[in-house]
């Protein structure tokens, strides 16, 4: 019995002391994994159905890349964004550009040669004129390489200006558009943007939007939007920008129309097109860090009460380099999906885009391939895609900064910080190669379009590949060779030329300054809906052409009809006044072809509202409401407070309906109070709103009462 209990007590001690091995082990174990090499990092991909990923660079050739572009001749070049995530001393960042090379012709680099260094941030290159454009808060730069031995011996400042206070929120994303303007996402950031070329031209405030600049005419100028990492174009030009949880926003209204006066309430001009659940399917495990913020930060909420939900895993938080797809080399479906990385969630996702009939015109959504799952989904948490890039082959390939943690610390709370190393992994770095299952892959494309003729420049205007397009065009207006003229002229009065090389061709006359009305007034008429569309926006130089411009405002394209109404605004009143009542009767509940009209010094015109009473726009009701049209109609009247206009409007208001008469009074309200002249508006004003307070009732008479309120507040405080 003695020798049972004895055996008993040694097999429990063996038991405990296994036990408590194993609860050492996992104190002991770390909580972040390890990296893998490429080869073993791909294996944990979950890729879509007929796809495979190929390694394109890896380290040593490539660290921390965050964007590449292939130049004209197919040369390969990568942005290293080696700081991230910490501001660099000034003079002191490790920022890299590198040409990359596959010197065997196997398909993977095996050799680099850095062209620039000791960049600050930089964060995007575009080429150009044989060099690169780069930006690099504060600046955008122009490098080039004049001696040929592959590094960049030429550096000039173009703008400065930029915020550059977050690596994450900074100038980035540059693009060429298919109308020779170069955009580039500033994420709303302030900023007083000098160009150095022109030392005498004003500065441009660029804050609560993103940038645009054309250097063959010497233009710079804010224009719409928040684009954080990543900008997508489409073949007409229409933009959809990343912003970490928002991963595909696009602004239906142009910086330039939006701000032709200073009297709206608002000036929001962009919107979330994404239509479907906000949710990714994420394979890899949380972070241990991510968790417990997530856990504390919710507590938090909930104990205050304030009814929001946090989210660790499984929702866009990274959200970064959303690319549309434009080559040759993938299925037909695929031209146009919209990619972006999730850099959190170590994915990437796809999007359609769909036109719709109503603003914002564009709505994005998940393919139906794709509605339970990624298009690729990682289980190896180093996994970081970033960026994607079109090639020269056709194909698409993937950007990889391959770190333990991508994160700003300052979000983080100190004590999780103490097991985290924010540079470990930035020597490493991989580019992956996106191809179809059981496709022929040519490797080491030359392209070559440098010594190409300008005929055959002109012949790849139509070539299936926008890559190819764009860098053709783009060649062509930097040659400025006048013999391309009758040879573009031909190709767009071609029955043979595509809806996309007549688009080129168009853009690439208007870059050589060889546009006139009369090809303008042509493209107004042609049959693809995209090019009448830009046809308005070139129609706005010739005042010949103002009116088929009427004619288009009724095209039977939303977007065209959105388009044609923008460009109306840079018209008289007296000339546009019917065509802009036509766009209200049609559209007057869509709130863009509302801004549309009211962005135009016409659009919020007493001549045009005398012009809708009188021909009895204003007394249609149903389908035709226009009561949020009038009620911003009259906030932008009254913050102008032009002699008389105010009263004149309280005036007219009691021949209108119930409805219009409380939404003119509620604009006037909000209107007077945001009114750099706070002077009574003159002295009929105040006779006519006691009119409406003493024979008005119901919602009118509240509404009168109210600015009557309003009024004798901001007098009491001296209009503060």
């Amino acid at each position: 019995m003695k020798k049972l209990i004895t055996d008993s007590n040694m097999k429990n001690r063996r038991i405990f002391l296994a036990i408590g091995v194993a609860l050492l082990a996992a104190c002991n174990e770390p909580r972040y994994k390890g990296p893998l090499s490429p080869e073993e990092s791909i294996k944990t991909f979950d890729v879509a159905e007929g796809f495979k990923v190929e390694v394109f660079a890896a380290e040593p050739y490539v660290k921390d890349p965050v964007e590449m572009v292939f130049d004209e001749e197919g040369n390969c070049f990568v942005m290293e964004m080696g700081d991230y995530p910490y501001k660099p001393e000034k003079g002191r960042g490790t920022g890299k550009i590198r040409q990359l090379k596959d010197m065997d012709g196997d398909g993977r680099i095996d050799s680099a040669i850095v062209f620039a260094e000791g960049l600050p941030s930089g964060t995007s290159m575009l080429p150009w004129q044989q060099g690169l454009l780069v930006t690099a808060a504060p600046d955008i730069l122009f490098m080039k390489d004049t001696d040929g031995d592959g590094r960049a011996d030429s550096t000039e400042v173009l703008f400065t200006g930029f915020f550059e206070d977050n690596s994450e929120a900074q100038i980035t994303s540059l693009r060429y558009g298919v109308d020779n303007w170069i955009y580039a996402n500033n994420n709303g950031q302030k900023g007083l943007v000098k160009f150095l070329r022109k030392p005498d031209a004003p500065p441009v405030a660029v804050g609560g939007g993103d940038f645009r600049f054309r250097l063959d005419k010497g233009l710079f100028e804010v224009e719409s939007g928040v684009g954080q990492f990543g900008l997508a174009m489409d073949d007409y030009g229409h933009r959809f920008f990343t912003q970490n949880t928002l991963h595909i926003q696009t602004a239906p209204i142009p910086w330039r129309y939006l701000h032709r006066h200073d009297y709206l309430p608002s000036y929001r001009g962009v919107a979330n097109i994404y239509k479907d659940t906000p949710v990714v399917y994420q394979v890899s495990k949380t972070p241990y860090w991510r968790q417990e913020r997530t856990d504390r930060r919710q507590k938090a909420y909930d104990e205050q009460g304030l009814g929001r939900k946090e989210y660790a895993r499984e929702h866009f938080t990274g959200a970064s380099g959303g690319t549309d797809y434009n080559g040759a080399g993938f299925p037909q479906e695929y031209y146009g999906s919209v990619f972006t990385a999730e850099v959190a969630c170590n994915l990437v996702h796809r999007d359609q885009i769909d036109t719709l009939h109503n603003g914002p015109f564009f709505a994005a959504r998940r393919p139906a391939k794709e509605l339970k799952r990624e298009f690729i989904a990682a289980s190896d948490p180093w996994f970081r895609p970033v960026n994607l890039a079109n090639a020269p082959d056709g194909w698409l390939y993937l950007i990889d900064m391959y770190r333990q943690h991508i994160e700003t610390p300052v979000s983080i709370p100190e004590d999780l910080k103490t097991d985290m190393d924010f540079m470990l992994g930035n020597q490493y770095g991989r580019i992956y190669r996106i191809v179809p299952t059981g496709a022929t892959v040519q490797h080491n494309v030359k392209p070559g379009l440098r010594g190409k003729t300008t005929e055959e420049l002109v012949a790849l205007l139509g070539n299936a590949s926008r890559w190819w397009r764009v860098n053709a065009q783009r060649l062509l207006v930097e040659r400025k060779d006048a013999a391309a003229i009758p040879m573009l002229n031909a190709l767009y009065m071609s029955a043979n030329a595509s809806e996309k090389a007549r688009l080129h061709a168009l853009y690439t006359l208007e870059g050589l300054d060889a546009l006139n009305s009369g090809l303008v007034r042509q493209a107004m008429n042609d049959p693809a809906p995209g090019i009448r569309e830009h046809a308005a926006i070139l129609a706005e130089r010739y005042p010949d052409c103002l009116p088929a411009l009427l004619k288009l405002s009724e095209d039977t394209v939303p977007l065209v009809a959105f388009q044609a109404t923008l460009s109306l605004g840079q018209f008289p009143i007296d000339k546009t006044s019917g065509a802009l009542a036509t766009v209200l009767e049609k559209y007057a509940k869509d709130k863009w072809f509302q801004s549309a009209i009211l962005s135009s010094p016409a659009g919020i015109s007493m001549q045009f509202l005398t012009y809708l009473q009188t021909t009895g726009a204003l007394d249609k009701e149903g389908r035709s409401d226009k009561g949020g049209y009038l009620a911003t109609f009259a906030h932008a009247v009254a913050a102008r407070n032009a002699a008389g206009e105010v009263s004149h409007l309280l005036t007219l208001a009691p021949q209108l309906n119930e409805k219009y008469q409380t939404a003119i009074l509620g604009g006037v309200t909000t209107g007077l109070k945001a009114a750099k002249n706070k002077t009574a508006p003159d002295a009929a004003f105040g006779p006519a709103l006691a009119a409406l307070e003493k024979s008005a009732d119901g919602k009118v008479k509240a509404a009168a009462e109210k600015l009557s309120a309003s009024l004798k507040e901001t007098e009491k405080t001296g209009g503060k």
